[in-house]
């Protein structure tokens, strides 16, 4: 969740306020000063009971930031960057480039969140006696922060996903067996688990007049199984990018001219092509592959030359063309397409000749085809003008994580 309205940086991480942050704000506030009206014996509201409500809801998410710093801390300690931390709705999270690429630096990461919340409770709590002394009201804040931060910790230590403890779980299963994703089944598992019976006993509690408890446990058990839907959508995708190959997804985006050919027929060439990248032009000379041609010789030389110049003339190799090999998975293209210049890879057949070429949104359709979902061609068609993802897949970065998690091991070709 990267919404919001950014109000300071913290060792260079935004801290990012949601605009859903703003109704928990309130309905926290409204809480509070009843709970305290009711401990000081009042029938209304005074202005000392709403301040401090007012400024218990700031304490607590000011609790909920140290948590979610205490995670992003550790892991730049792990030298993963940290995107944001955004307060809202549910709390507050940290969004994180990428995942540790140990089991062991995924356990710090995700220890470290509940470890700050149970020091603050802790803290709170053995400070609340010296507070009451000073004031009541302020005890009783005292007393309320400490036992909601302790909440806190004991709510993110439930064993499932996108909980803590859902990672913790992970990590601890990715040490166990060596595997990543089996620690992200058993976690995404439990999560379900919880999230549904979170469900089920807010839909109990709500018939019974529970009210607002029953929809809370609603609400978080809704947010877990999207959560669990996500997880198993990007597990579903790195399968994909390492099932598949290359040349499940490549087209044919380039022309072909002869080297005896003139420019005046390359700039025909490039006149006839529709909007978006050009197509690469590569040359033959009496059947064999013998480069590629830009349009740097038409930018160079005048018009009146055109016709005598022979593209043979102009030729570049075709190893300046960024490549791969038709039998690569296709998480090689996606990471090959991160990192190069070219929006496009020349694809090469067994015995190194080209045999087509592959771009994002190629490769976006054939990993979206395994997963039953089929684009729009005029999706396909302005992904393709942009030199982008459809839907904002950014399969570049799925296939980096999988890289960071030791899902898949980079040759040192790539």
């Amino acid at each position: 969740m990267s919404n919001g309205w950014q109000i300071l940086r913290i060792r260079g991480i935004p801290l990012r306020i949601h605009p859903s942050w703003f109704v928990i704000l309130i309905v926290a506030t409204l809480a509070f000063q009843q709970h305290y009206a009711m401990a000081s014996g009042e029938t209304g509201g005074s202005l000392a009971t709403w301040s401090v409500g007012l400024l218990t809801a700031v304490l607590l998410f000011v609790s909920v930031l140290l948590h979610e710093l205490g995670h992003a801390l550790v892991a730049l300690n792990q030298g993963v960057r940290v995107n944001a931390i955004t307060l809202f709705l549910l709390g507050g999270v940290a969004s994180v480039e990428r995942e540790c690429s140990t089991a062991r630096g995924a356990l710090l990461v995700a220890a470290a969140g509940p470890a700050v919340s149970l020091v603050l409770g802790v803290s709170l709590l053995s400070l609340q006696h010296g507070a009451a002394h000073l004031a009541p009201l302020l005890g009783e804040m005292v007393q309320e922060l400490g036992t909601l931060n302790l909440v806190l910790a004991l709510f993110n230590l439930l064993p499932g996903l996108p909980l803590d403890g859902g990672l913790i779980l992970k990590a601890l299963v990715w040490q166990a067996t060596g595997s990543q994703r089996r620690g992200v089944e058993v976690a995404m598992a439990s999560g379900r688990f919880l999230s549904f019976l979170a469900v089920g006993l807010g839909t109990v509690l709500l018939l019974r007049g529970g009210g607002i408890t029953g929809a809370w446990l609603i609400l978080l058990g809704w947010f877990g199984l999207g959560a669990a839907r996500n997880q198993r959508q990007m597990l579903a995708l790195q399968q994909a990018l390492k099932d598949l190959r290359v040349r499940d997804a490549a087209q044919r985006r380039f022309r072909v001219l002869e080297s005896s050919d003139t420019l005046r027929q390359l700039s025909q060439l490039r006149l006839s092509q529709d909007k978006g990248p050009s197509d690469w032009v590569l040359v033959c000379d009496r059947g064999r592959w013998c480069g590629v041609i830009d349009d740097d010789p038409l930018q160079a030389l005048p018009v009146q030359r055109w016709d005598s110049e022979r593209i043979g003339d102009h030729l570049k190799p075709l190893a300046s063309l960024p490549s791969i090999g038709e039998g690569d998975a296709l998480w090689q293209a996606a990471l090959r397409l991160e990192d190069g210049p070219e929006p496009r890879l020349l694809v090469l057949s067994p015995a190194g000749l080209p045999s087509g070429t592959l771009e994002r949104p190629e490769l976006s359709e054939a990993v979206l085809g395994r997963l039953g979902v089929k684009l729009p061609a005029p999706m396909l068609e302005v992904a393709r003008r942009q030199s982008t993802y459809p839907l904002g897949l950014a399969l570049g970065q799925v296939a980096r994580s999988m890289v960071a998690s030791g899902e898949v091991s980079v040759s040192p070709s790539l």
